[in-house]
């Protein structure tokens, strides 16, 4: 984290139970998340905060599943969230699951029971939620309420044995019916599900609710500062009341706002919906927000550290402009992404006064901002393949690229000028045909000629072939979630655009899975996993300028 900007005010409270000696000034926070899905990138705002607090303050961070819904957690989602968190460059201190605590968490279910501070409810979720009441209306008492103590201690244990059925009992707090916060009107802890459990496997029948298995699973490990988002604060109170009637070591919750981000959905049911739905090829499809899809799409481990620092820490829920996290991207491979060429949209250009068979090996710097980087060659000849929209039959003033009579720069080769071209039957460009200024080469010009415009090229016998996948953003409209209806109705019919064969120059042939750069002129590009030998897959990680903008500028 920066030293040059302003604390924020999580960083303000800690270094204030720092200098009090508050924990004997230990920093000790956690990342809890639920293992019945992927990552997202509103989680790795919270991991980058929660272990960079740590780090910060020489503390450390415990890594602990909330594995309390045996129904939609797996294995897989245990083994992708890990693999997640340590390619933002984060290492846990301890690996640890709310089932470790599941003997204990029961122990202090019963220590409540015993004070007389929990009860058995046999009550359907339906007459539960009619009896809570509303914001402006108090609940009403279960009639199982008042049950003793020790009938309340003979049927959890039932509960916990087994012997009854999903839905027909739950164990409740007994807190207040009457309190304006709904969430401390007589709370679920616990509810009964005959389930196999990724870790535990058939030891248990029943499982702790969120909120009981939360703030007690902080206390057990000692948790100094338990950060969550703002959805927790009206949470909060309960949980202080568990940690104070248990007499347990008091963890505290703090609040920040989650990540909003334009363009997006952030709801891990919607992103299941997606994926469940085929809406998309899976959870790292590059299109999902997911940690996985950015990793896939070509994005950066410091890429979004940076975007994670640049929108800080609020108290208060707003919405992140995607092109931000696009800036960073960007940003970063403009240093670091070696530059190649690469035709998405061909079209043939035959230059009519260079030799045919005759071939040059002409120097190509790899990156310009890295003199490291060093250069290759790059084959030319006679006969390209340039982009389509690099030229024009009838070009308007200020057209820069080629036309009828007009000339441009090959990059890092020579200045050619378009003396005819060739149409299909339906008027589409099929050759194109220049002459080269021998004295022209880049490098070397000794022609005085001055052009505009250079395009990039690849030579036709030499190029290689490639699928280019160019994606964009998956949803047409800027908040999604607020919009009316259904929101996959807004999905971007854009966000996929396949070419299966694109001429890349033979060196993109050696591209390993994650090799990412800047195709000139195109965007920049990482190569995906779907890769086989000789048949290389890019994706699109990001445009070379925000063209998103200019459509907003427009409307």
């Amino acid at each position: 984290m920066s030293e040059e900007r302003s604390l924020n005010f999580l960083e303000q409270i800690i270094e204030e139970d720092i200098a009090k000696g508050v924990n004997g000034g230990r920093v000790l926070t956690r990342f809890p998340p639920e293992p019945n899905g992927y990552l997202h990138i509103g989680h790795a705002k919270s991991i980058c905060l929660n272990f960079g607090l740590a780090k910060k303050y020489n503390g450390q961070t415990n890594l602990r599943f909330d594995d309390t819904n045996p129904i939609t957690e797996d294995t897989e989602y245990v083994d992708s969230i890990k693999a997640d968190i340590q390619w933002l460059g984060f290492e846990w201190a301890n690996e640890l699951y709310a089932s470790d605590y599941f003997e204990q968490l029961y122990q202090f279910a019963v220590a409540l029971i015993k004070k007389g501070l929990a009860y058995v409810d046999d009550s359907s979720a339906a007459e539960i939620a009619a009896m809570k009441g509303t914001p402006t209306e108090p609940g009403k008492n279960s009639p199982f309420r008042d049950r003793s103590v020790d009938e309340n201690l003979r049927l959890f244990t039932e509960m916990r044995e087994g012997k009854h059925p999903d839905g027909s009992k739950v164990l409740r707090a007994k807190i207040d019916m009457a309190s304006p916060n709904m969430h401390m009107r007589d709370p679920l802890m616990y509810r009964i599900k005959h389930a196999h459990h990724h870790r535990t496997g058939d030891a248990w029948s029943i499982y702790p609710m969120y909120d009981f298995a939360h703030g007690q699973s902080d206390s057990i490990e000692n948790i100094t500062h338990s950060i969550c988002t703002l959805e927790f604060v009206p949470h909060r109170p309960l949980y202080d009341w568990f940690i104070e009637k248990l007499n347990i070591f008091p963890s505290h919750q703090y609040e920040f706002s989650r990540l909003n981000l334009s363009y997006t959905v952030m709801s891990k049911r919607k992103l299941l919906q997606l994926v469940n739905e085929g809406h998309v090829a899976g959870w790292d499809d590059p299109r999902m927000p997911t940690i996985s899809g950015y990793r896939r799409r070509g994005y950066t481990p410091s890429s979004i550290r940076n975007f994670a620092e640049r929108i800080g820490v609020q108290k208060r829920d707003n919405l992140i402009d995607v092109g931000l996290l696009e800036f960073c991207i960007r940003e970063e491979l403009n240093k670091t992404a070696n530059r190649v060429m690469a035709v998405l949209d061909p079209v043939k250009l035959v230059i009519t006064n260079y030799p045919e068979g005759q071939t040059a090996e002409l120097p190509a710097e790899n990156n310009p901002e890295d003199e490291s980087a060093g250069s290759r060659t790059v084959t030319f000849s006679n006969t390209l393949y340039i982009e389509r929209e690099d030229f024009m039959v009838d070009p308007p003033k200020k057209f820069f690229r080629l036309g009828p009579g007009l000339a441009v720069r090959l990059k890092y080769a020579y200045i050619i000028k378009c003396d005819s071209f060739e149409q299909d039957a339906n008027g589409n460009v099929t050759t194109i045909y220049c002459s080269y200024i021998p004295e022209s080469l880049s490098g070397g010009d000794t022609s005085g000629l001055k052009v505009k415009g250079t395009i990039h090229w690849v030579s036709a016998a030499h190029a290689a072939k490639a699928e280019v996948r160019l994606y964009d953003r998956l949803f047409s409209v800027e908040n999604p979630a607020a919009e009316e209806g259904d929101f996959k109705s807004f999905i971007n019919p854009d966000s996929l655009q396949v070419i299966p064969e694109a001429y890349i120059e033979p060196v993109l042939l050696d591209a390993r899975p994650g090799d990412r750069f800047q195709f000139l002129r195109m965007g920049y590009f990482c190569a995906d996993t779907d890769s086989k030998p000789g048949k290389p897959v890019f994706n699109r990680t990001v445009t070379l300028k925000d063209t998103w903008a200019k459509e907003a500028k427009k409307s």
